[in-house]
Parts: C-alpha cells; structure tokens; sequence
C-alpha cells in the first residue's frame, strides 16, 4: 500500500492561493464585468498575471517557468476564474496550447517556444477542432503534406480559444488521410506564418472576453523542426493532452461556482425579506449546504485527478474525465442555484452572477462535452 497521500495541498500551495487570491481581487475582478460586456480581451489581468507569474506557472524552470506542479496549476486556474472565467483562460490555455511540446517536443523546439511563454511574452493556443470534426476529431480535413525538407498545411480549424491574441499554435492535421486516426500528426504554427488568418471573433453566451475564431491555414510552410513528437502519432498526443488538462477545465469550474457562491452567501445575508434576513429562511440554507457540498466534492475530485496528472498516473484518463464532467455539472447548477436566490437580482447584469452562470455553461462543452466524458469514463470502467 502506497503511503503517499494522493494530493495534499502544502503551504507553498496553500502560499499560492492567498497570493493569487489577493492578486485577482485587485487586478482582474474589477476589470470582469467590463470585460464581459465589451467581449473585450482582459489586457489589465493578462498583465497582472504575468506580472506575478501567474500567465503560464506550469512551464519548467528549464525554460524560464515558475515549474509549478498540476495542483498549483489547477490552484491558480480555480482563483482566477473566481474573479474572471475569460481571465483564467490565459493560464489554461497556455497549458492546452504548450501541453503537447511539454509531452513530446524535442528539447529543441521546446526551447525555442516555451521559453517566451513563460516570460509573458507569448501565449500558445490549440488547434484540433474543425467545421466537420468537434467531438469525432479523427475525422479532420486539415492536411499537412511533405514540401522538400518541410511540411505545408492546408485547412481550417474552428472553436479556437484565444485565437488571434495567441502568437503559437499546436495544430493538428493530416499526413497520412489513409490512415484515419493513425496518420494525424502535430506541428507548431506562428501567428506570423504567412498564410495563417484568422475569423471574426464568435458573439458567445459566456467567456466573452477570450476571443474565439475560426483559423485558416492556406499553404502554410514549415520547417521539419515545427513537427511535435512523432509523425503519425499526432492524435494520441492530442488525447494524452486533454488527459491532463481537463484537470484545468475542472479547476475552471471549481472557480466559477465558488465565485457564485461566495456572492450568493453575501446576499442572503444581508437582503431581508419578511423581517428577517434571508439567510435565515431554513429552505435557502438547505440550497447553500447542497451548493458548497457538491462544490468542496467537485474540488476534491480535481485535486486527485491534479495529482495523478502530475505523476502520469494509468488512471489519469478516468480521473481527468470524471472530473471536468463532475465539476462542470456542478458549476452550472450552482450558478444556476446562485440567480436563484438573488431573484430577480440575479438576472440582471449590475450583479455578476448571470455572468458567472454564462460562463459556466461552457465547461460543460469544450474539451469534450460531458456526453464524451461520460463514454471515456464508461471505456475506462468495462477495460
């Protein structure tokens, strides 16, 4: 029996928290709800972040990171989308974006482009998706094809977080169509690379302040060294990815429902309704306790699965699923539950948690719908 406690939050985690907390509290809440209602990219909490070194904490001190582990990781992530869910996208999308070179990159091409990001000087962003392939991802159309002693792309990839104020991209495209899921392979791509475009920004429900477009990649020229990894190997790299970081869409979650509910707390204790507080109503307290029970549960789930993202675990691809499905439901609900007890308060924008229950929705989607996780997990229980 192994002894070793499978997540235990240290005091330099713990040390991480306050800092990030307070940090956020200044810099980047007061910017959310502007940000939100001009679908404006957060540049005050971007900054902020970089800052403190918070923007990409899980690149290794090899190339100029902090070398945060998967639990500060999923710390920082889960603070930051208590003040902003569009801000907490820059640490976990550069974790997404950089997660594959991190897995497989040659110490080359790691060099060259985790180094800059780490210093704040470039964010990276991940490019599977496309027009006819979200959930079924095997099925993309975006072709690399050999081009001398490089490769050159052709293709569009949609739903692309980040896109346009990323300077890299992990893209994900063909080189052996014949072979379906065994011949997609994955290169790294440059805002500047002649031929790449982007589309017009998506007018979403929440996360308004990350743009979302569409790229187009129109011959695109590479060298050989922009390969990540293997040839052919491209799209179990992509899986072996969202393995570790749906931990961070959980974290997400985990943020945004604790948001919502520290709002709500505040509220009812002090809205008065009948003559007394509405904190004192037996029915609300019933609706907080269920809230911060499946709240602190969702937590606890993606520190594990934190921590077996950190060690690689076998289990990993169970406990990354079973995580970002459990705390995404439950940050809809909880937000959803938050509107509630405000009233119609709730459901207006001079109070922030409609929101919050807009941006929830999302962590219900991408990375995977939770339809998908529910058949990764399901493939993980009968093996």
């Amino acid at each position: 029996m192994n002894d070793v406690p499978l997540f235990a939050p240290t005091d330099e985690h713990k040390a991480v928290r306050a800092a990030c907390r307070d940090l956020c509290r200044d810099k980047v809440a007061p910017h959310a709800a502007d940000v939100d209602r001009n679908a404006t990219f957060p540049e005050a909490a971007y900054d902020a972040l970089r800052a403190a070194d918070f923007h990409a904490p899980h690149i290794p001190e090899t190339f100029g990171g902090v070398g945060a582990d998967a639990l500060a990781t999923a710390i920082v992530i889960e603070e930051v989308a208590r003040a902003c869910a569009s801000s907490s996208l820059i640490p976990a999308v550069n974790k997404l974006g950089t997660m594959p070179l991190l897995l497989a990159g040659s110490e080359e091409l790691n060099k060259r482009y985790l180094t800059p990001v780490a210093a704040g000087e470039a964010m990276f962003s991940y490019c599977l998706s496309e027009p006819e392939a979200g959930s079924d991802a095997a099925a993309m159309r975006t072709r690399a094809v050999r081009d001398g002693d490089g490769w050159r792309l052709n293709g569009v990839k949609r739903w692309i977080t980040n896109a346009g104020v990323s300077d890299y991209y992990t893209v994900f495209a063909s080189t052996d169509p014949d072979r379906g899921a065994r011949g997609i392979s994955a290169f790294v791509v440059e805002k500047t690379d002649p031929g790449v475009t982007f589309g017009t920004p998506e007018k979403k429900l929440g996360i308004k302040g990350s743009p979302t477009c569409e790229v187009y990649l129109d011959d695109v020229r590479l060298p050989a060294s922009r390969l990540v990894g293997v040839e052919g190997e491209g799209f179990k790299l992509a899986l072996r990815t969202l393995d570790h970081t749906r931990v961070t869409i959980a974290a997400q979650a985990v943020g945004i429902a604790q948001g919502a509910l520290d709002y709500a707390v505040g509220y009812v204790k002090e809205r008065r309704q009948f003559g007394q507080a509405v904190a004192d109503f037996q029915g609300v307290q019933f609706m907080l306790a269920d809230m911060a029970t499946k709240l602190e549960a969702a937590r606890q789930l993606t520190y594990a699965a934190a921590a077996r993202s950190e060690r690689s675990d076998p289990d990993l691809t169970f406990f990354g699923a079973a995580a970002k499905c459990f705390a995404s439901d439950m940050a809809m609900e909880v937000t959803t539950d938050a509107v509630q007890l405000l009233g119609g308060y709730g459901y207006v924008q001079d109070y922030p948690v409609e929101r919050m229950m807009r941006d929830a929705k999302i962590t219900q989607i991408y990375e995977g719908t939770n339809q998908i996780q529910r058949v990764v997990l399901a493939r993980q229980v009968l093996k």
